[in-house]
């Protein structure tokens, strides 16, 4: 069986409820691509913050704290931490 590594490839992220949300995120917000819930910090937790994502493979829910990615064909979508932080590291 072959073995592969994957490519280093630079993206972008935001930890939901927790970072500012960046305008990439924005954008997808406003055309409906994305569904913001239980996101007024006065009223709701991280726990009972999130967000639905619609990708090619369905709809997608990113929990507060989960990190929301934009790839590098510009798609976007969440990651647990426990394995965003086991595939990427920050670049300075």
């Amino acid at each position: 069986m072959s073995k592969y590594r994957k490519k280093p490839v630079v993206i972008e992220a935001f930890k939901f409820y927790v970072d500012p949300m960046p305008d990439w995120f924005m954008k997808k917000v406003i055309e409906n691509k994305i569904i913001l819930r239980n996101c007024d910090y006065k009223r709701y937790s991280i726990d009972e913050a999130y967000c639905e994502i619609e990708t090619l493979e369905g709809v997608m829910r990113g929990n507060g704290g989960d990190y929301i990615i934009q790839g590098v064909n510009g798609e976007i979508y969440p990651c647990k931490p426990d394995i965003f932080e086991k595939t990427y590291e920050k670049v300075e």
